[in-house]
């Protein structure tokens, strides 16, 4: 099997669509524009992809106030400084900067909806990085 995607009941996936395509670089795969708004967001790989719609048959989760170890996006990145000041200026709000022993730098935000956001600069990139 492969990982087909990730997805989130949010309050408004058109806007937060918008933001992670403006802001972050996903591309949107696929995307309904009635009810339930349904957007497919693909990274630059267009491999990896976060489902985001809203339906009011299920509940959707205070993400702000689950803690961003419960779960979060990761991105890789080799200027995590620099994107976590562009994106606190579109509007994402710092959680957590971790140095770690290796030197990798893991910076945790959380973006306009409460949904954390990790910044990976590794020492050692995963495969295909």
């Amino acid at each position: 099997m492969k990982f087909e995607h990730f997805a989130l009941n949010v309050p408004d996936p058109r806007a937060m669509a918008a933001w992670y395509v403006d802001h972050v670089g996903f591309t949107i795969a696929r995307r309904r524009d009635d009810a339930p708004f349904t957007h497919f967001l693909a990274d630059d790989t267009g491999r990896v992809t976060i489902e985001l719609y809203h339906s009011p048959a299920a509940v959707v989760p205070d993400y702000a106030a689950a803690h961003p170890l419960c779960f979060h996006f990761a991105l890789h990145t080799t200027a995590a400084r620099a994107e976590h000041a562009r994106l606190v200026a579109a509007g994402a709000t710092l959680f957590l900067e971790e140095s770690l022993p290796d030197g990798s730098l893991l910076i945790m935000l959380r973006d306009p909806w409460g949904i954390p956001l990790q910044l990976c600069q590794r020492t050692r990139p995963f495969p295909g990085f």
